[in-house]
């Protein structure tokens, strides 16, 4: 196994130090907390990888591991470095058979896995719940990607619900999940082929909307290209979007959302 790579401080910009001043200033955060603060990390240097360890202090949540491309013994040094220095979780997406065994190397017995949605993540302290994330897709092949926006969204402390298979060939299936989406502080779309369910549920709730267009689909879908299109051409104006099979990144912008709707950091 590699040696433990030495934490690296960055500069603090500017803007950085200014507002550690001002928090000073008014009282909020002693002189040695913020001389603590300063001295933190900035990121880890692992020779083949440099670690954001900084990212959750600076955005309240931490990076994530895309496994795809990296070999598994550089899998588990990420997660080591990660959870060494205190995020509040790691999570590895796209992670084949060996990923997922890289990451239960490096936190045995704490190391969750979902083989079908291709995901490992290890949970220290997740924040407390604090505002709704509903989650609703269009077919049951939405499901891996539907899985990773709500491990995503749980980790970074959002309280999620799911309502699966509500797509609009038999809308009537979209009945018994509008109660969860007009409660929630941000609602996800996730859905492949024409991705009409996007617009649908962009014309009945008052929350802003994330659209995740996925892959699943014949022919003329391309791989997500003509949900992604139809998506970003959606006459609901409360509708953003975000790439193919995203579920990372949406459930991330969706957590964000629904926390600082609750006031939570």
């Amino acid at each position: 196994m590699a040696e433990e790579a030495p934490a690296t401080a960055a500069p603090v910009s500017a803007a950085d130090l200014l507002a550690l001043l001002e928090l000073v200033e008014r009282g909020e955060l002693g002189a040695g907390a913020a001389a603590e603060r300063l001295e933190r990390p900035s990121f880890r240097d692992l020779g083949f990888a440099r670690i954001d360890v900084a990212r959750e202090r600076r955005q309240g949540a931490p990076e994530g591991i895309l496994a795809e491309g990296k070999a598994p013994e550089e899998i588990e040094a990420i997660v080591r470095a990660m959870l060494v220095d205190g995020v509040s979780s790691v999570l590895v997406t796209r992670a084949d058979d060996e990923a997922r065994a890289a990451v239960v190397r490096a936190a045995p017995g704490e190391a969750q896995l979902d083989e079908r949605a291709r995901l490992a993540w290890v949970a220290r302290s997740v924040p407390p719940v604090a505002g709704e994330v509903a989650i609703v897709s269009g077919g049951t092949a939405d499901g891996p990607v539907v899985r990773e926006v709500e491990v995503r969204a749980a980790l970074l402390g959002a309280g999620v619900s799911v309502h699966r298979d509500a797509g609009v060939a038999g809308l009537a299936r979209l009945e018994p999940a509008l109660d969860d989406l007009r409660r929630a502080d941000c609602v996800v779309v996730v859905a492949g082929l024409d991705a009409a369910l996007a617009s649908v549920v962009g014309g009945l709730v008052a929350a802003p909307v994330i659209g995740v267009p996925t892959s699943a689909g014949y022919g003329t879908a391309f791989g997500g290209i003509t949900p992604l299109l139809a998506m970003l051409s959606s006459c609901a104006a409360g509708l953003a979007t975000v790439g193919i099979d995203d579920g990372f990144g949406a459930g991330t912008i969706a957590a964000r959302i629904a926390r600082a709707a609750a006031g939570a950091a």
